[in-house]
């Protein structure tokens, strides 16, 4: 819908719901949460100030620390059952256990991160959360 379009409409239009299921879907994958076909990363943990494909200003999002929390709480819930499982049933060498947590956790934490920088995105955007509801893409 172009800006004329809306310019004309009632704000009680104006302000039509998103879904945050379908913006936390779309931030998961790192895809832009208004159209969900543009590329929501410029960087690994950078996000684009527009997308490219719809023009949505992105800019707006402030997710901080939180992806890094979600990411160590997910990460040591997962790790834990196999720490304790590992250690209980294989009594293997405390260093090559060791050794072998460390990659898991790393290899976890770098997967996950950028995807809950998405999600945390996605879901500013669908509350309209700092400033996403102001733009003319919504």
């Amino acid at each position: 819908m172009d800006a004329a379009m809306k310019a004309d409409m009632p704000d009680s239009l104006q302000t039509e719901d998103r879904s945050v299921k379908q913006a936390i879907w779309r931030g998961w994958r790192k895809k832009c949460p208004c159209c969900g076909t543009g590329p929501l990363m410029k960087s690994y943990l950078k996000v684009r100030d527009t997308c490219t494909v719809c023009g949505e200003e992105l800019h707006h999002q402030r997710a901080d620390d939180g992806p890094a929390y979600l990411t160590i709480l997910v990460v040591g819930h997962l790790l834990v059952p196999f720490f304790h499982f590992g250690y209980v049933r294989f009594r293997p060498d405390p260093m090559v256990f060791s050794a072998i947590l460390a990659i898991l956790a790393v290899a976890m934490s770098l997967y996950l991160l950028p995807r809950f920088k998405g999600l945390l995105v996605g879901v500013q955007w669908a509350k309209r959360l700092h400033g996403f509801g102001s733009g003319e893409n919504d």
